[in-house]
């Protein structure tokens, strides 16, 4: 048997692709820092907005702030996370949507204002429908599509591994440090 034909806890089903996808990535992170050649991981998020139908009741002695349970729900927002784990550099950008033009724009943004002098940009993502060359190509004319995906290099985690993208572990690192209120 095969290493990888092992049954894992966290693997629905590893194969071949599944390990050569992951030791891709593994090898990525492992390079030293260069800031001509960025490593970003990107991931997104929503959220949804509430609203407080009630005053929470105050603190006091041996008793925390204590919210209802009841709110008031206002709709979503996507959250855009960049990390950029070499650098301690991170960026979230907070729009109405995630549609593939989002993505693009993004995108473009990475390139242009985050990192406009590096030679390329490797980014670490999900296998999101909309995470594709693509979507470069549906927003934005032909030769800003193909200047931007000269710059920027795609490395997918595997299918059931988004764990393998150090932005989702951000994410988690950003929610569970907001203070509680």
């Amino acid at each position: 048997m095969k290493p990888w034909q092992r049954k894992m806890w966290c693997i629905p089903a590893a194969n071949a692709a599944f390990v050569a996808a992951m030791e891709h990535l593994l090898d990525l992170y492992e390079l030293p820092y260069d800031p001509l050649r960025p490593r970003v991981c990107f991931d997104e998020t929503s959220k949804q907005l509430i609203e407080e139908i009630r005053r929470p009741l105050p603190a006091g002695p041996g008793q925390v702030l204590r919210y209802d349970y009841e709110y008031r729900r206002n709709g979503t927002r996507n959250l855009f996370l960049f990390f950029q784990p070499l650098a301690s550099w991170r960026h979230i950008e907070v729009t109405e949507r995630r549609t593939k033009l989002d993505f693009a724009h993004q995108m473009r943004w990475l390139a242009d204002v985050a990192f406009p002098d590096a030679e390329y940009i490797d980014v670490i993502l999900d296998n999101l429908n909309t995470h594709t060359y693509a979507a470069l190509y549906e927003a934005f004319e032909p030769a800003e599509a193909r200047r931007l995906a000269r710059k920027l290099v795609f490395h997918y985690t595997p299918v059931h591994a988004s764990w393998l993208n150090m932005a989702e572990i951000e994410f988690s690192v950003i929610v569970f440090s907001l203070p509680v209120l």
